[in-house]
């Protein structure tokens, strides 16, 4: 199957990004390349674009795409690992970052992936497959409190006491080894007329298990500020969100770099001493057009955002 992911808000991400010729970028979700190609092409021989993902699949698709380019060096890596990456480049300090998060079309129309409910498959939802522990292991594993916390946390499920309760019984028979299997346990889950509104009732759920599964939470939580902080005078820090949680990390720590002063509003000058290490561009998120969620329904829920470094 071949490695194809359309690009989410292209030209808000360029033009957001402000690109200099000669300037450093990274791609901390490379994906399929689709961003990076554009960012590659307008580089000079003197700038760079550093590709990072932990999805081989996507690795060597962007290697094959972005084989043109003399000035881009790729690295399968998770982002959060990116000042590792910078040192193995040679930089230390870059223009601009880009991260466009979540699960790439390739792994959603990917059966053998298990990222979608929509096919049966083994239960998977690994983004680096080089891992051995997978989705079939937290739901076959973790305990009733813990399948119920992040399935309420990571995918604000509001039955999901009634679906870790009836994953906990079903697996007391056998495991439950496929996307369909679980399929079956969530709906009977979820009541009737809960079903008939808001999408697909596993949605929630499977976006619960990837997020746990592989960390995505905390490895953006932890990765935002050492980015703010790598970027040069005027470089920007570029985040496509799908969730709400997600873009709440994004939105938070971008609002803090920008204002980090601690103060208690009462006091009449700043005395704690943080400085302000920028300004954030998007006041609201940047959303998709008209035109881009008609030809790619998948963008429906993404959100931009973009931080300056002063």
């Amino acid at each position: 199957m071949e490695f194809k992911h359309i690009p989410i808000m292209l030209s808000a991400v360029i033009e957001g990004l402000d690109i200099k010729p000669d300037g450093v970028y990274i791609d901390g979700t490379l994906g399929g390349a689709g961003h990076s190609s554009e960012i590659a092409a307008r580089l000079s021989d003197e700038g760079m674009l550093i590709g990072i993902d932990q999805d081989e699949d996507a690795i060597k698709a962007a290697s094959e795409r972005l084989s043109e380019y003399s000035n881009v060096k790729i690295f399968r890596n998770n982002y959060v690992n990116f000042k590792t990456v910078m040192e193995q480049a040679g930089v230390d300090k870059v223009d601009g970052i880009l991260l466009d998060l979540g699960v790439s079309s390739y792994q959603l129309d990917n059966k053998d992936r298990g990222f979608s409910y929509r096919e049966d498959a083994p239960l998977d939802m690994r983004m680096d497959r080089s891992r051995d522990y997978t989705a079939k292991d937290i739901v076959n594993d973790y305990s009733e409190a813990e399948l119920k916390r992040i399935l309420g946390s990571y995918g604000e499920e509001k039955f999901a006491g009634r679906i870790a309760a009836n994953i906990v019984k079903q697996r007391q028979i056998k495991p439950i080894e496929t996307t369909f299997e679980l399929n079956d346990i969530i709906k009977n889950s979820i009541p009737a007329a809960a079903r008939r509104s808001g999408g697909n009732p596993c949605k929630k759920s499977y976006q619960a298990l990837r997020i746990e599964l592989n960390e995505e939470l905390t490895v953006l939580d932890e990765a935002l500020e050492d980015m703010i902080d790598v970027l040069s005078p005027g470089g920007r820090l570029a985040i496509i969100t799908f969730h709400s949680l997600e873009d709440r990390i994004v939105k938070v720590a971008m609002k803090t770099a920008e204002n980090p002063c601690i103060c208690p509003p009462e006091f009449p000058v700043c005395t704690c001493g943080r400085k302000s290490k920028g300004r954030v561009i998007t006041r609201k998120p940047i959303v998709a057009d008209a035109e881009e969620l008609e030809r790619n329904p998948r963008s429906s829920s993404a959100k931009l955002r973009i931080f300056e470094k002063s």
